[in-house]
């Protein structure tokens, strides 16, 4: 890897710079986006995280693809030093289920290694998509990513109508469809309509201590306070609730709850 990050170049398109210390992944991520991306225009790499700072500062990009994982430190440290704000990110990271988690929980946008151009199509598409949005509570969203990776996922960032929230995860009695929208019912009886279906929580929450018990419901198992039996039987939870649970999802609802009350 050299020094110097390489050399700017201005040509029309979506400004791009990459941050990335693999030089292989940083060579590969450049040649899939001038195949499969053409309006995208790199104008600079980076290796590590004193480059980065002052290639953003310097190329002024509307778009940064950024690794997390830096020699010199991390991807975080690059954004809270740049003096350049009018940018979108896309992080950039190694498959790993606890990362991908941590992601999610932030709602920030994220490709996985090895990048496929199928998956960067899309996420450049949804870049174009959102681009003249403004960044709704970006340096919150940034702030519970990195909690998250640091303190193994303890907080939830809730799209809601009026912008985020940020919920503590042990704070969450259960979840509700509502069509494409989801209320979130909180263990000090308040609740929160999320702007997102309740699916997008169930490929997040249910390997943790959630489940999902019904196609309106998903409850988390620490505030279940007994089950009656029936067809698919119900719930009764901490809020005073009573939840149904579908036959299809007893079965493996009660095999989550036996394994979750060993674990005690």
């Amino acid at each position: 890897m050299n020094d110097e990050y390489r050399s700017i170049i201005i040509e029309s398109g979506i400004k791009t710079v990459i941050v990335e210390d693999e030089q292989r992944s940083q060579e590969t991520l450049v040649k899939l986006l001038r195949q499969y991306c053409p309006q995208v225009k790199v104008v600079g790499t980076a290796g590590s995280e004193k480059e980065a700072i002052s290639l953003i500062n310097q190329a002024q990009p509307e778009l940064i693809f950024l690794d997390i994982a830096l020699p010199d430190g991390d991807g975080f440290n690059v954004l809270e030093n740049i003096d350049y704000l009018q940018y979108k990110v896309i992080f950039v990271t190694a498959y790993d289920n606890y990362a991908i988690r941590a992601f999610e929980f932030s709602a920030l946008h994220y490709l996985l290694k090895p990048i496929s151009h199928v998956d960067l199509q899309v996420a450049v598409k949804r870049y174009q998509q959102e681009k003249n949005r403004e960044n709704d509570a970006f340096s919150s969203k940034i702030s519970t990513l990195r909690e998250n990776i640091n303190n193994n996922n303890q907080k939830l960032m809730l799209p809601t109508l009026q912008g985020f929230e940020i919920i503590e995860l042990n704070d969450i009695v259960r979840l509700e469809a509502s069509h494409n929208y989801t209320t979130c019912f909180l263990k000090d009886k308040t609740n929160i309509v999320i702007s997102k279906p309740l699916i997008n929580f169930e490929s997040v929450l249910t390997d943790l201590h959630f489940a999902r018990v019904h196609n309106k419901h998903l409850v988390n198992l620490k505030y279940v306070k007994k089950y009656m039996r029936g067809s698919g039987g119900s719930l009764k939870m901490a809020d005073d609730s009573e939840i149904a649970v579908s036959k299809g999802r007893k079965a493996e609802f009660i095999e989550k709850l036996n394994d979750f009350a060993h674990h005690l």
